[in-house]
C-alpha cells in the first residue's frame, strides 16, 4: 500500500520466513495481488508459485529498493527500481512502507516484551489502529 496503512499483522516468535509472508497473502486476499514488493521477493516468488501456482500466476514479486543492494545474484527483473522505469503502479508505491511500519512498531516493542501474549496482541492492535487512523487523517486532510 503506498499509504503505509497496516492491513493486518501476526506475531512471529522467531525470524520471519517465506511461509509467514506467503500465508499472510494467501489467507487474507481472495485474489492474489498483481504486485508484491518484499525484501526477499527473489525467494518468495518460487516458494509461492510451487505451493499455489494458479493463485499467484499473475503476481509479480519485486525486491524493495532498500534491500536491493544486498541481492547481487538476483536478476534486474526482481528489482522494484527496475520496474519503476516502465510501471506507474510500482513508481507510485512506497517500496519501503513495510520498513516504515516495522520502525513504528519499534516504539512499542519493549513494552510488548513484558506483556502476556494476549495483552501484547491487543496492545499492538490498538497501536496499529491509532497508526492507521493518523495516516488516514493525514491523507484526507491533504486532499
Amino acid at each position: 500500500c503506498r499509504h503505509s496503512i497496516c492491513l493486518g499483522f501476526h506475531t512471529i516468535p522467531v525470524a520471519e520466513g517465506r511461509n509467514d509472508v506467503f500465508s499472510a497473502i494467501y489467507t487474507h486476499f481472495p485474489i492474489a495481488p498483481e504486485i508484491v514488493i518484499y525484501d526477499f521477493a527473489c525467494q518468495l516468488a518460487p516458494y509461492s508459485l510451487v505451493r499455489e501456482a494458479q493463485y499467484f500466476a499473475k503476481t509479480r514479486f519485486l525486491i524493495d529498493e532498500l534491500h536491493a543492494q544486498g541481492h547481487t545474484r538476483c536478476g534486474r527483473a526482481c528489482f522494484a527500481s527496475n520496474a519503476m522505469l516502465y510501471d506507474d503502479r510500482v513508481r507510485a508505491a512506497n517500496t519501503s512502507a513495510a520498513e516504515c511500519g516495522n520502525n513504528g512498531l519499534g516504539r512499542v516493542r519493549k513494552s510488548v516484551s513484558y506483556m502476556t501474549y494476549g495483552h501484547a496482541v491487543q496492545y499492538t492492535k490498538a497501536y496499529l489502529d491509532v497508526w492507521n487512523r493518523c495516516k488516514i487523517r493525514r491523507i484526507t486532510s491533504t486532499n
